[in-house]
């Protein structure tokens, strides 16, 4: 069965670049980056936000055309709306495929210090400073604390995620547990509805 696996998690906790590593060992495998995919829109740089709802529409359809060929997809977003999560859910169950939910997190601290420390280490997305301007507009590390808290309320309510503990610099751990993601050893956790592992 094809499979699209959603790497949600807060700006800057490394889903990009695991979904790279990810397709780099795992051939056939469609990394659907809507960041990437906005690029492809002119005058994005004039309107991020714009340019993202443009494409995520495109995107849908090329994921339900490639998980419709029997291939595995691999999205990474962060997608905190239940709506919008709940449509690429759709859209791989429609076309047969099984949606495997995985949401890095680090702590919260952590998680706001490495989104300001993304890029950094001179290889960056052409989209992060747009990223760091949009979040600076909108309320800066304010907005990061919202965006965190809104995806530990996600947890609790998506009984079939995968939290996948990122911890920096230790991506081949964290490409295990994404691959044992569709079959990952977890625990669930007392009074909570997720089921929880550390990859590795």
């Amino acid at each position: 069965m094809a499979r699209l696996i959603h790497l949600n998690g807060p700006p800057g906790i490394g889903k990009s670049t695991l979904a790279r590593r990810y397709v780099d060992e795992h051939a056939g495998v469609l990394n659907c980056d809507v960041d990437v995919l906005r690029t492809l829109i002119g005058g994005w740089q004039a309107d991020f936000n714009a340019a993202g709802a443009l494409i995520r529409p495109a995107a849908l359809a090329m994921i339900s055309a490639y998980l419709g060929q029997g291939r595995d997809v691999v999205f990474p977003q962060m997608l905190v709306d239940p709506g919008e999560l709940a449509k690429f859910e759709a859209c791989a169950h429609e076309v047969g495929a099984q949606f495997v939910e995985c949401m890095l997190m680090d702590t919260q601290a952590a998680a706001v210090e490495r989104f300001h420390r993304r890029g950094q280490n001179g290889a960056h997305d052409p989209w992060h400073a747009h990223v760091r301007t949009i979040v600076e507009q909108l309320g800066g590390d304010e907005l990061l604390a919202r965006s965190y808290a809104d995806l530990q309320a996600l947890i609790d309510q998506r009984s079939t995620v995968i939290l996948v503990t990122s911890v920096e610099d230790r991506n081949r751990r964290h490409l295990s547990g994404i691959r044992r993601g569709c079959g990952v050893t977890c625990r669930v956790r007392a009074n909570r509805t997720a089921r929880s592992c550390r990859a590795g």
